[in-house]
């Protein structure tokens, strides 16, 4: 059983997000330890908060974390943390992101209400370990104002459309994220999730 990381860098409930791991297959740690992060096979970055506050937070453990994921530890943002694997944020100001993914995350067009909350559809272009038996157009459950944009295409493993057309889901080798929170998007969600511990198995 592999031990999935989640990274506790001081934002957000990540109560529901342990338990899908644990219903997914894996051995959990919560922590912002550099030891444990190096101990782990796979990393998370869960999703809730503000950009700023969550790139400073995780200061303590930037290097390691970058670092092991170069070295090619999987890893798997969630939301507010597929956003922290881009190049910068320009949320209430521009905040520089891991950029260990190319891309921004800008705020969604004011001609849809935000923040974008519940379920909308996933539309999967591309084949990828993470959709494996997720079918194009499921329903996922969303809760943000923030999207990517710029993004190297060859990232997009799918896209979704609220104001204007986003990656939800993105690989870049064993880089991964959703814009979409996985342990809140019933069975579909947790088939994610277990996806992403079957990588973390090898």
């Amino acid at each position: 059983m592999p031990t999935v990381l989640i990274t506790n860098y001081g934002v957000g409930n990540l109560r529901s997000l342990r338990r899908g791991l644990e219903r997914a297959g894996a051995r959990v740690a919560v922590s912002l330890s550099p030891g444990e992060l190096e101990a782990s096979d796979a990393i998370v970055l869960p999703g809730v908060g503000a950009f700023r506050a969550a790139i400073e937070g995780l200061c303590a453990i930037r290097e390691t974390l970058i670092a092991q994921v170069k070295g090619g530890k999987p890893l798997l943002g969630i939301c507010l943390g597929m956003q922290l694997l881009l190049s910068r944020s320009h949320e209430n100001g521009v905040w520089d992101g891991l950029d260990l993914v190319s891309g921004e995350a800008t705020r969604l067009p004011g001609s849809v209400k935000l923040p974008h909350m519940g379920w909308d559809e996933v539309i999967v272009a591309k084949d990828s370990e993470i959709t494996d038996g997720i079918p194009s157009g499921a329903l996922m459950y969303f809760a943000h104002s923030y999207a990517p944009e710029h993004l190297d295409r060859s990232a997009e493993v799918a896209h979704t459309e609220y104001g204007r057309r986003f990656a939800s889901i993105i690989e870049h080798g064993n880089i991964f994220g959703t814009q979409f929170h996985p342990e809140k998007s019933g069975g579909l969600g947790i088939g994610l999730l277990r996806n992403f511990v079957s990588i973390a198995k090898r």
